[in-house]
């Protein structure tokens, strides 16, 4: 303890540098349990939320109802099972006005009372009562019925039936509530009917029933079922036990029904979105975390001379290795409890800060295993940068060399065997492999619990880093070494007459000079390669949003009958309207695939909505509308059809298109001309885009079903606006790209990296200041006995400035732009690895110049304390600082 005392006092800087560099070490490997703690429990959370019926589970025929009620009430997590009743209809009839309007098939559903209240997501209530026969919105119009209008229905092998509608409704998640349960896969998608009739169970059985003894195949029911907020935090744990658990549900049921499993579904979607993260923490948070450490082992170097005196003196006087090695354990298991300390307490408050809660795992088991592991790796990084080199020394170096001020330099191995360049030439080998090949980072199998990673992925980032920072040394001692001439050119303005004796002393530090360029350039390629992902991930995001969105503002319908025909003149005055594009939105048979289809114009489409060159294959955005343009009936095609019909530029695809007339599908011929990837408001898997006016022709309906908006002014108020314009009873649905924005950014198909974002970036602040004020103030620190010899021999504190300043500003500057090039580089490697995060992938990298200025300017003025305070330090009397050394 008396020796630690000492170190205290006499040391005191080197000291708190160290243990600031174990601290920074834990505190950001903690912090990242936070990072995990959050975004998991947080995916897992939206994944519930989003799902109202989270199973669907059908009888099949002759199975006992109430049997089966009694099975899934049973079943382990489930909260409520209410019966949905299913049947087909070939159409609706209506007669209103004076004319007869008809619909084609479609969807007769029974519900029980308090369908509404169980499941409040699947029905919308528009006009009307919320209660008794209820109509689908685009029956309604298709109808042209409304509330008190009576409607009939056709039977399959019975006489008709005419109701009375008490309100009109929306299905939101039609899509999953009119699913085929119990298909495959990869068999084509079914859309959701366009007529529907939702009646009371009573109701229901009254007029149904008498259809399951003649057609039964026409009738079906579900169970929906609501599950129990108790799932695992992390999606694939939460996946893999709704899975289980419905697979245990249909062998209860004995064959008797088989689980629709929308919330697994969900969850499915959001394994990859873990994984990502977990991928992130791997190139983003793990550098971090070993750059803090580097740090650590540069401070505690930075004295290495002056404590291989102190173990010669100690020798000297007496001290056995094995006391020695003592008092280098007690500095050790000092430094790393006090640094572990500060570590966790930072990593808490961090987590606070940045992710709202100071757990370090989404389970107590987890938090525990977290800070045991950041204070393991705290306490090791103390022992490897102290009593290791102490060990090292006591064994290797004689008295006479540890009392040694100067030796002659030693070329290590690795740059013997130029190890540097082939860590290089293998990272860029690896990365053109990769993407070559079209690899895919992460494969979740779509239903399969086991995800597979491409971890080779791994090596070309990290490969590139450690590469980076041994080729920056090889160049940094190459030149101190054997470039003097030049050298003493570069520090001529700051050391004048003695650029000679500034550049020769320099080259003889070559080896502590180079050492702090590293750890500069490391330091800078970290915050470039973050702050340029971070603010690529920043602009992609809204990217998506706006993908996803359709445009700044957007109005859609599901109703054929589409928006009011004179709304586009409507909303082109408005304040905040640029640009105002109409869009159908219509569904195509290609085969047997049905597939979404939209209409646009493809010369004035780009005015209302970005036209990326990612959304097409094959050309830019310009060249592919422009083709799509000169050719009424041309197509754009996904890829993944293209690929399953084998289909070449030109060949002429017939598709089935629904007509106004009849409201059946016809042949439409068209002919493919180009691949789409991605589109505005499109889904992710297979759509297409035509011509607007040739497909108003071939079916007989100019309607439109979306209307893009481009906005000069606050999206949210131009949305206000529109839905004033629309009108409550429209059953439109407007949208604005900064609350899809914040979807996106909740949501679970999307990483919400803003605490991340603020938790590295901070981290990156401050190993900046470590890094460049420290590690160079230290140094400087540590040559003190230089400076005050040459103070004896006569030198004054402007030539001593000289020395000072010119290490310093090579070391900042090279360092700086070896970092920046690296640190692009990263980010470039590390954003085409994780393309999966990007949906559509960037076009270029993101350069955030504010905050990269934030950073030079936080390191210049760290250079120039360091500086400052070593020039000051030389002022002091030589005699008396060779006394204290």
């Amino acid at each position: 303890m008396t020796w630690v005392g000492g170190l205290v006092r006499r040391r005191a800087a080197r000291e708190a540098g160290v243990v600031l560099g174990v601290a920074l070490a834990v505190a950001f490997l903690a912090s990242l349990g936070a990072f995990f703690s959050a975004s998991k429990a947080r995916m897992t959370r939206e994944a519930k939320a989003g799902v109202d019926v989270d199973w669907q589970v059908q009888l099949t025929p002759g199975t006992s109802m109430s049997q089966a009620q009694k099975v899934i009430a049973s079943a382990p997590g489930v909260l409520t099972s209410l019966p949905v009743a299913y049947a087909d209809t070939p159409g609706f009839s209506a007669k209103t006005g004076g004319s007869f309007q008809t619909t084609g098939s479609g969807q007769v559903v029974g519900y029980p009372a308090g369908y509404a209240d169980a499941f409040p997501g699947e029905v919308r209530f528009l006009v009307g009562a919320r209660s008794g026969a209820l109509l689908a919105q685009q029956t309604a119009a298709n109808l042209q019925a409304s509330v008190g209008s009576t409607i009939g229905f056709k039977r399959p092998g019975l006489a008709p039936v005419a109701i009375r509608i008490d309100g009109i409704i929306d299905l939101p998640q039609a899509d999953s509530m009119f699913q085929a349960v119990g298909v495959a896969p990869s068999a084509a998608p079914r859309a959701p009917p366009d007529n529907v009739l939702l009646l009371p169970d009573a109701l229901w059985h009254r007029y149904i029933d008498p259809v399951a003894k003649v057609q039964p195949s026409a009738v079906r029911t579900q169970f929906h079922v609501k599950l129990a907020n108790d799932l695992p935090p992390d999606p694939s744990a939460a996946f893999a036990q709704v899975l289980a658990r419905a697979k245990n549900l249909e062998a209860q049921l004995s064959g008797g029904g088989v689980v629709g499993d929308n919330l697994g579904a969900q969850l499915d979607a959001g394994r990859s979105d873990a994984l990502y993260a977990q991928l992130l923490f791997l190139f983003l948070g793990v550098p971090g975390a070993l750059l803090a450490g580097l740090v650590t082992a540069v401070i505690a170097a930075s004295g290495g001379d002056r404590r291989r005196q102190e173990q010669a003196l100690l020798r000297i006087r007496g001290a056995t290795p094995a006391r020695i090695l003592r008092l280098a354990a007690a500095e050790a298991g000092s430094i790393g409890v006090l640094g572990t300390a500060l570590g966790l307490g930072g990593a808490a408050l961090a987590g606070l800060l940045a992710f709202g809660t100071i757990r370090f795992g989404a389970s107590s088991g987890q938090a525990l295993l977290w800070a045991m592991g950041a204070a393991v790796i705290g306490i090791g990084l103390a022992f490897a940068t102290t009593l290791l080199p102490a060990r090292r020394d006591l064994r290797t170096i004689t008295v006479s060399q540890a009392r040694a001020i100067v030796g002659p330099p030693r070329q290590p191995l690795w740059a013997r065997l130029y190890l540097d360049v082939i860590l290089l030439a293998a990272a860029g080998l690896i990365f053109w492999q990769s993407v070559r090949s079209g690899y895919q980072v992460i494969l979740a199998p779509e239903g399969v619990p086991t995800i597979s990673v491409s971890y080779v992925t791994f090596l070309a980032p990290v490969l590139l880093w450690i590469g980076a920072a041994l080729f920056a040394w090889r160049l940094s001692n190459g030149m101190l070494g054997s470039g003097r001439r030049v050298l003493r050119r570069a520090v001529e303005p700051a050391a004048r007459g003695l650029s000679g004796v500034v550049a020769a002393s320099m080259s003889r530090q070559r080896r502590l000079l180079s050492r702090g360029l590293v750890i500069m350039a490391l330091t800078g390629s970290f915050a470039v390669s973050t702050a340029v992902f971070n603010a690529t991930y920043a602009a992609q995001s809204r990217v998506d949003a706006q993908l996803t969105n359709g445009a700044d503002v957007t109005a859609t319908t599901s109703a054929a009958t589409g928006l009011p025909s004179g709304i586009v003149d409507a909303v082109r005055p408005l304040p905040g309207v640029a640009a105002v594009e109409p869009m159908q939105h219509r569904f195509a048979y290609v085969g047997n695939d049905l597939q979404d289809l939209y209409g646009i114009d493809p010369r004035t489409i780009a005015s209302a909505t970005p036209m990326s060159d990612a959304f097409f294959g094959g050309g830019h955005a310009s060249q592919v509308l422009a083709g799509l343009a000169s050719q009424p009936d041309a197509v754009l095609v996904s890829d993944e059809t293209v690929h399953d019909f084998q289909l070449q530029p030109g060949d002429l695809l017939r598709l089935r298109l629904q007509f106004a007339a009849d409201h059946a599908y016809h042949i439409v011929q068209f002919h493919y001309v180009g691949i789409v990837r991605e589109f505005p408001t499109a889904p992710r898997d297979s759509f297409l885009v035509a011509n607007a006016s040739y497909v108003a022709q071939q079916t007989g309906s100019s309607a439109f079903q979306t209307l893009l908006v481009r906005t000069s002014g606050s999206p949210p108020a131009v949305a206000a606006e529109l839905r004033r314009v629309l009108g409550p009873g429209s059953g439109a649905t407007v949208q604005d790209v900064d609350s899809q924005l914040r979807i996106t950014l909740s949501g679970l198909t999307a990483l919400d990296l803003s605490g991340l974002t603020r938790l590295e970036l901070a981290f990156a602040f401050v190993l900046a200041a470590a890094a460049s004020g420290l590690v160079l103030g230290l140094g400087l620190a540590e040559r003190r006995r230089t400076f005050a010899i040459a103070s004896a021999l006569g030198a004054n504190t402007r030539q001593l400035a000289a020395f000072v300043w010119s290490e310093a500003v090579f070391v900042t500057v090279g360092g700086t732009i070896l970092g920046a090039v690296a640190g692009w580089l990263l980010a470039f490697v590390i954003v085409k690895e994780l393309t999966g995060v990007f949906d559509p992938p960037p076009q270029h990298l993101f350069v955030p110049w504010g905050y990269l200025i934030a950073i030079a300017a936080i390191t210049g003025a760290a250079v120039a304390t360091a500086g400052s305070l070593a020039i000051r330090a030389t002022r002091r009397p030589a005699l008396r600082i060779l006394r204290e050394l």
